[in-house]
């Protein structure tokens, strides 16, 4: 029998058939959230129909931001204790969680048998999310992977002082109008949220090994600024996405 994990996010909602015998990943799939998070959830169990036998399912748990909104759940847990879960099982050595998310960033310190030992979270601010980088792809006219490759290609250390996101899109509109260019800007934009992370840790203590998951995780170029200020190196799951419905999957 198999256990079904769904992570409703205020940007993405990620799912995943787990089979508890073999530890092995049945079908994953994510799409966005947009206005109805259960549409979304009934979506994304259509498409895993097509591949796999969703009479086998005997388990739900849902966690993340909508969680409420679906009743049909057998448990409904927090992102912390599912996050924490399926990084564990893909990295059992990790010790800290950097999620970084569409809407919220968090920071979990986990215990060696892979229990929460404590955490930190922001979600009241954007800026140290996946939401400024969406904006800041919009004022550069790129893609988020092309901010993230321009991000690559800077030869110079711009500062960013603004530490919310409205404030910081004028001061980005400021800067293309003095004429620095795209790529220092797109790496500017990096290095600020990898340092509000960095300061987000201070009530934390970093313990190696370091995970670094949610969508944000797919920026190569965050991964590289993060390493930098923490000196150390991140794992990346093989889909940074679905690392909490997984997690949900394996505590259904």
């Amino acid at each position: 029998m198999y256990s079904l994990g769904i992570d409703i996010g205020s940007r993405n909602t990620k799912i995943v058939i787990w089979n508890p015998q073999e530890r092995t990943i049945i079908w994953q799939g994510y799409q966005s959230t947009e206005v109805s998070a259960l549409a979304a959830v009934e979506k994304l169990l259509a498409l895993a129909a097509s591949d796999c036998d969703l009479s086998k399912i005997n388990k739900e748990c849902v966690t993340g931001y909508g969680r409420k909104l679906y009743n049909k759940a057998d448990k409904v847990l927090s992102e912390i204790t599912c996050h924490a879960s399926g990084c564990y099982e893909l990295f059992p050595a990790g010790r800290t969680i950097i999620d970084i998310g569409g809407q919220d960033s968090k920071i979990i310190s986990l215990e060696p048998a892979g229990g929460v030992k404590d955490f930190v979270m922001n979600d009241k601010c954007a800026a140290g999310t996946g939401r400024f980088l969406e904006m800041t792809a919009l004022r550069l006219e790129c893609s988020l992977h092309e901010l993230s490759t321009m991000a690559d290609q800077s030869d110079m250390e711009l500062q960013l002082n603004s530490t919310c996101v409205v404030f910081a899109e004028s001061e980005i509109i400021g800067l293309l109008a003095e004429g620095n260019t795209q790529q220092n800007i797109a790496h500017a934009v990096f290095m600020s949220i990898a340092k509000r992370i960095y300061a987000q840790m201070a009530g934390l203590s970093l313990i190696p090994s370091v995970v670094f998951t949610g969508g944000v995780a797919k920026s190569t170029h965050l991964k590289k600024c993060l390493e930098t200020l923490f000196g150390t190196e991140l794992l990346v799951p093989f889909e940074p996405e679905i690392s909490g419905a997984l997690g949900a999957a394996i505590l259904a």
